[in-house]
């Protein structure tokens, strides 16, 4: 109880343990600082703390300071301790001890303890990095995979097939990029529409007009809707409004008021060609309506209006909302 005493005047936190049972929960909260006298150490508490040292991981090292009296056999004491103590840090001061020694060798010991804690917390930090890299790239590889095989489906010829490939990795490739900017979880609306309708602006599609107000979205969402305005857009140039000088675009998504809030988006086209809905739904609009209904719950309304294609899609704000 003296020492005890001695170390919280110092501002130290101490557990004092009455018995085995004390001592093995004690041990089991992985303390700092092990701190006993030579006269503590019957062979029940020799076997006890072995046990506990045995299996501490290997980043653990726990530090244990014996206080011995002027007339107590050391190198039997030491030995003793080094065989049933593998793995520890073994510290022997002789008694009387003044408070200042005490302290100063429990702090340092607490010091060590702690760096040996920083080495464990960059372990797990380092084992939970790669499970999410490896989680990653499995979910890029099945994307990629899931992208050929549907781009192959519909492809007429190599060219063909390479030119639309490129194009939706492209894609995929902007919003990873995007998500890795915004700390690898989430990403805004408008960083997608910038990323997505930037490269066809620059090229002289100035007529794609978006708006809406701030919505973040979770990293899978965000995937989503790029790759589903890159399928629009290279519709719209290829076939709908954008394949000709005075055909528009436009882009508008929203958040209800209401709770449930909801999303909702629409993809109007105006200006182009006469719209004919096709005989069979192409990989673009089998893609449109799986991937918007994945990620918003409901199936979009894609309608061939002869005026313009128009896609409208809406769902559940919390299915897709990330936390920045």
């Amino acid at each position: 109880m003296f020492l005890s005493k001695m170390l919280r005047e110092y501002d130290l936190r101490v557990v004092v343990t009455s018995g085995i049972n004390d001592l093995v929960a004690c041990l089991s909260e992985a303390p700092g600082v092990l701190l006993l006298t030579h006269e503590a150490l019957t062979p029940a508490v020799l076997d006890a703390i072995a046990a506990h040292l045995a299996d501490q991981q290997a980043w653990s090292e726990m530090p244990i300071v014996v206080l011995l009296d002027r007339g107590s056999p050391d190198g039997r004491i030491k030995a003793a301790l080094s065989h049933a103590r593998p793995r520890s840090r073994q510290l022997f001061y002789k008694r009387p001890i003044t408070a200042v020694e005490l302290v100063s060798v429990v702090q340092s010991a607490l010091l060590a303890r702690l760096r040996q804690r920083a080495v464990r917390d960059h372990i797990f930090r380092e084992i939970e990095l790669r499970r999410e890299l490896n989680h990653r790239v499995k979910n890029i590889l099945a994307s990629v995979t899931s992208i050929f095989e549907m781009t192959r489906r519909g492809a007429t010829s190599m060219d063909g097939l390479a030119e639309d490939f490129r194009g939706r990795l492209g894609a995929l490739d902007k919003v990873h990029s995007a998500v890795f900017r915004a700390d690898g979880e989430v990403v805004s609306i408008g960083e997608i529409v910038s990323l997505t309708f930037d490269p066809y602006r620059q090229v002289g599609f100035e007529r794609i007009a978006a708006g809406g107000p701030t919505v973040i979205l979770s990293r899978e969402a965000g995937t989503t809707l790029a790759l589903c305005l890159h399928e629009l857009s290279t519709n719209a140039i290829k076939y709908g409004a954008l394949s000709r000088p005075e055909g528009q675009v436009a882009f508008e998504w929203s958040v209800s008021e209401n709770e449930p809030r909801e999303l909702s988006m629409t993809w109007l086209e105006s200006g182009g060609p006469p719209v004919e809905e096709p005989s069979r739904a192409g990989y673009g609009t089998r893609y449109l309506r799986s991937a918007l209904k994945g990620m918003l719950g409901r199936a979009p309304n894609i309608t061939f209006d002869r005026g313009g294609l128009r896609c409208e899609a809406g769902g559940l704000l919390s299915r897709v909302v990330g936390n920045p």
